[in-house]
């Protein structure tokens, strides 16, 4: 891992993927809770789906209520009254899921993913992907609540194992439990510089 004890780097935003359930453990709500709060107690906005349900709309309400600056990024389609967050003042309504995508990963100085489904593992995983192939050079961080996401990680090292991907490429993977201490780690975290020809 390259990593450079002295050098802070600026999380003046931080893109969140989570779910839109609140799953079925309260560590995964609180630990949304604890994030928003932390975010917001540091002065880094939050970059999220825009919702206002599940775990999205706990970390932005918990954001909100401490005074963070919040923005949400949600496709026409799933603009609905019964799914955006009517309370984030900076609210962008795009016309699809990959202009979702790449807007949050534009406004956005590093990666954050709490326990969800198929849509935030598929943009915690295209996260991943991009740093790997150069696209951006941004920090991705795995709040791993209540080991959630332990499976994964052994999907990784299996990877690695069979020679699909070089520890190199799992080490730009940032993992702790607690929210304060995944965000220490990010802001003196530098992804590794890697090589395309072995990302293709």
């Amino acid at each position: 891992m390259n990593k450079d004890p002295g050098l802070t780097r600026s999380l003046h935003r931080v893109c969140v993927f989570c779910g839109s359930r609140r799953g079925n453990q309260p560590e995964f709500a609180q630990a949304a809770t604890d994030l928003g709060r932390q975010l917001a107690a540091r002065g880094i906005a939050l970059v999220y789906g825009g919702g206002r349900v599940g775990l999205m709309g706990l970390v932005a309400d918990a954001s909100l209520d401490s005074g963070g600056q919040v923005i949400g990024v949600i496709p026409e389609f799933l603009a609905t009254s019964e799914l955006l967050h009517e309370r984030v003042p900076d609210m962008r309504i795009v016309p699809d899921m990959h202009t979702r995508k790449a807007t949050m990963a534009r406004e956005s100085a590093a990666f954050i993913a709490l326990p969800g489904g198929l849509g935030t593992l598929e943009e915690l995983l295209e996260a991943i992907t991009w740093t790997q192939l150069g696209v951006h050079n941004k920090s991705v961080g795995l709040l791993n609540v209540h080991g959630f996401f332990d499976p994964l990680l052994a999907m990784l090292d299996r990877a690695i194992d069979h020679a699909f991907m070089s520890s190199e490429n799992r080490n730009s993977l940032i993992v702790d439990e607690r929210p304060e201490r995944l965000l220490d780690r990010l802001q003196h975290h530098t992804p590794p510089r890697l090589h395309r020809r072995d990302s293709l």
